[in-house]
């Protein structure tokens, strides 16, 4: 299971909001048991960032490469689905999930509070599942 600490769930919330309307998007590194070490916030770069989301090149191959350098795996995906209050992946998630070992993450900010669901993602079985992440730490 993926744990998040409070800060970097409040890291993440607070680049979704200030993102909003568009979607954001990022990358969380860690160890192999699932502890959360890093998060990496990309700009997106979509044509329509109102409803999808496009990595920076550039973002991403330096967010990687940090990784490595910390000798972290790559254990999740994140991103924003700002007018969703129960995100759950779209079609074009499922399509694009081009990590099979990632969770994906996915932040609906319309409610009250914003809210992180996770979900294993199979691009080419084309369907998704939700899963459990944990947030200790500190």
């Amino acid at each position: 299971m993926t744990t998040l600490s409070p800060s970097q769930l409040d890291e993440i919330f607070a680049y979704a909001k200030e993102a909003a309307p568009a979607e954001c998007c990022g990358l969380i590194g860690g160890q192999d048991d699932g502890r959360a070490r890093s998060i990496y916030s990309l700009r997106n770069v979509a044509a329509d960032k109102i409803v999808s989301y496009e990595a920076a090149p550039e973002d991403l191959f330096a967010a990687q490469r940090q990784m490595r350098e910390r000798g972290e795996s790559l254990l999740g995906i994140y991103h924003s689905h700002p007018r969703s209050v129960e995100p759950e992946p779209s079609a074009t998630d499922v399509r694009l999930a081009y990590y099979p070992r990632a969770i994906y993450f996915i932040i609906g900010l319309a409610g009250v509070q914003p809210v992180m669901r996770a979900f294993r993602i199979s691009e080419r079985d084309d369907r998704w599942e939700q899963v459990e992440y944990g947030v200790a730490g500190e």
